[in-house]
C-alpha cells in the first residue's frame, strides 16, 4: 500500500462565525465574534499541555483553533450533569469531545454528519458481523469494570475502532478501557450523541486536508469485504492522484474541483467536497445510487428508510445527479452516462445471477442446516459470497477497479457458487429428500425444485452441459477468432 509523506498543512485564519470560546456555564449557543484572545482557562491548560504533551501542543498550535483562540477548554469544557464529567485541577472536564460539543461551532457540518451512515456505524454492534467477532473469533475473556462478565477482544481492537463503540464511563467520570480509546465514526457517546469527527478530522489538528487525502478513509474502507482504499489505488483515479499529489492544492479553504485542482479526484472529491455548483456535504450518501453492504444491492433511499433517516425521501436518481455533477467537472456527459450504464450492468448481473437467488436458496436450506448461526460449513459460504466477494464486485465496479470488480469479484463470486455453494445445497438434499423425518424431506424437496429452476435458468444451464446450440456457435467462433490473432503471419 502506497503512502505519501510529507504533506504539511498550514490553514488560514478561521471566518468569524465559525469558532468561539465560552464557559460551561454559558448556553450550548456561542458569541457572533472569534475572541480576540485565548480564555483564561485556556491558558492555564496550555501552560501544562506545553510540557506534559508538547506533540499535541504542536498540532494545535497548527490549526485553525489556534487561530481562532480556541483552546483545551473551550472543546473539553463539561457541565457538572455530564455523564463523563471529572475535575481536573479544578477545571470540569470531559476527555471526549463529542460531535454535540462539535456543534456548537459546526452545527450544519455536525446536522449533515448526524444525517449520515457514517454516524449510524455502531449500530451493526449485535448483527451477524458482530457474532463473528463475538463469538465465532472471540469469547469474555477480556474483563473490565464496564464488562465484569467479559468481552471479545477481537470486537474490541477490531469491529468497534471502525464502526464505534458505545462508551461506558466509570465512577468519577473515567472511561472504561474496552471503549476507549475509540475513535469509531459512528461512537455512541456517553451524552447520546451518535459519531466522531475525530475519525476523519484527527486529533489535535483538525485538518480538512487530512480529511481530504485517501489513506484517511483506508484505516475502515479496506479489506476483504469493502476494498475502497484498495480499489481506488488501482483506479486511474487514484494513479492520477498518486502521481501528482503536489498539485493536488489540499490546503486550499474551498478546495473545489475543477476549480482549485483537477489532476485527481479524492474519496472526499466525489462524496463530500465542492463542486462549481455543489457546497461541501458532510451526508456521504447523498452522491451515492446504490446501497452495495446487503446481499442484495438496494437503493440508498431505501437503507435510509430502515434506519430512521431524512435521506429517504431523497431518491436515487437526486443523488446520483449530484454525483454526475461532480464527474462532470472532468469528463463530459457521454462519458459519465455510460460509465454508469456499465456500473449499472454489473449490479444488476451480481444481482440477479448470483444475489437473488443465492438468497432464496439460503433461505430454504435454513430448515436442514444446525440453527446456530456459523455452525454450518454454509453459512460461511454464503456469507462470503455476498458479503466478501459480492461486495468487491459491487464496489470494484463503482469506482472503475477492473481486477477488483473481476478476479477479487465476480469470478470469486462465481467459483464458490458453483464448486462450493451449489454442491454444499445438492448434498443436503442428497441427505434428507428420502429420510424418516417428514418436514425435514419436504424442505429438502422444496429446495431441489428452486436449485433445479436456478441451474436450469438461461444464467446457470451452461453448468448442466444445456448451453444452447446458438450460445455454443458463439463461443466457438469467439474461440477460434481468438487463435487466429497469434497464428504466425
Amino acid at each position: 500500500m502506497r503512502r505519501i509523506v510529507g504533506v504539511l498543512v498550514l490553514v488560514p485564519v478561521v471566518a468569524a462565525a465559525l469558532f468561539a470560546a465560552w464557559s460551561a456555564r454559558a448556553e450550548d449557543s456561542p458569541p457572533a465574534s472569534v475572541p480576540t484572545e485565548l480564555s483564561e482557562e485556556s491558558k492555564t491548560c496550555v501552560e501544562c499541555h506545553r510540557e506534559k504533551s508538547p506533540a499535541l501542543y504542536q498540532m494545535w498550535g497548527q490549526s485553525k483553533h489556534f487561530r481562532a483562540n480556541v483552546g483545551c477548554y473551550e472543546c473539553h469544557q463539561a457541565k457538572d450533569d455530564d455523564p463523563d464529567a471529572y475535575t481536573h485541577f479544578s477545571f470540569k472536564i470531559s476527555v471526549i469531545v463529542s460531535p454535540k460539543d462539535c456543534g456548537r461551532c459546526h452545527p450544519k457540518e455536525v446536522g449533515e454528519f448526524t444525517a449520515s451512515h457514517h454516524a449510524k456505524a455502531a449500530r451493526i454492534l449485535g448483527s451477524l458481523d458482530n457474532v463473528l467477532a463475538e463469538v465465532v473469533e472471540g469469547n469474555n475473556g477480556f474483563k473490565t469494570p464496564a464488562f465484569p462478565e467479559g468481552t471479545s477482544a477481537a470486537a474490541v481492537n477490531g469491529c468497534w475502532q471502525c464502526h464505534g463503540s458505545v462508551v461506558k464511563v466509570l465512577p468519577g467520570g473515567g472511561l472504561d478501557p474496552a471503549t476507549w480509546p475509540n475513535s469509531g465514526i459512528g461512537r455512541i457517546n456517553p451524552d447520546g450523541s451518535e459519531g466522531s469527527c475525530s475519525a476523519c478530522h484527527s486529533r489535535h489538528t483538525f485538518s480538512a486536508a487530512q480529511a481530504r487525502f485517501p489513506d484517511t478513509c483506508g484505516k475502515c474502507h479496506m479489506g476483504p469485504d469493502h476494498p475502497q482504499k484498495e480499489i481506488y489505488e488501482e483506479s486511474k483515479h487514484g494513479i492520477a492522484f498518486f502521481a501528482n499529489v503536489e498539485k493536488m492544492n489540499l490546503e486550499s479553504p474551498k478546495w473545489i474541483v475543477g476549480e482549485d485542482y483537477s489532476v485527481a479526484p479524492t474519496c472526499a472529491t466525489c462524496h463530500m467536497s465542492a463542486t462549481k455548483k455543489q457546497g461541501v456535504t458532510h451526508d456521504v450518501g447523498m452522491r451515492i445510487s446504490w446501497n452495495n453492504r446487503p446481499a442484495i444491492s438496494v437503493r440508498p433511499e431505501i437503507s435510509d428508510a430502515k434506519l430512521g433517516l431524512a435521506g429517504k425521501d431523497v431518491d436515487w436518481k437526486t443523488r446520483r445527479g449530484n454525483m454526475r455533477d461532480v464527474c462532470l467537472a472532468c469528463h463530459n456527459a457521454v462519458w459519465v452516462d455510460d460509465f454508469y450504464l456499465q456500473y449499472d450492468g454489473l449490479i444488476t448481473l451480481y444481482d440477479d445471477k448470483f444475489a437473488i437467488p443465492g438468497s432464496q436458496l439460503y433461505a430454504l436450506a435454513k430448515p436442514l442446516l444446525k440453527p446456530v448461526e456459523f455452525s454450518n460449513k454454509l453459512d460461511f459460504t454464503w456469507y462470503e459470497i455476498w458479503h466478501h466477494e459480492g461486495r468487491r464486485a459491487r464496489h470494484g465496479a463503482s469506482m472503475m477497479g477492473p481486477d477488483y470488480t473481476h478476479w477479487h469479484g465476480t469470478y470469486e463470486v462465481a467459483k464458490h457458487f458453483y464448486s462450493e455453494y451449489v454442491p454444499e445445497l445438492e448434498e443436503l438434499v442428497a441427505k434428507e429428500i428420502d429420510g424418516k423425518d417428514e418436514s425435514r424431506a419436504k424442505a429438502a424437496a422444496a429446495l431441489k425444485m428452486k436449485l433445479d429452476d436456478v441451474l436450469q435458468s438461461s444464467d446457470h444451464r451452461w453448468y448442466l452441459g444445456l448451453m444452447s446450440p446458438e450460445e455454443k456457435a458463439r463461443r466457438a467462433k469467439a474461440a477460434e477468432e481468438f487463435k487466429k490473432r497469434y497464428e504466425p503471419k
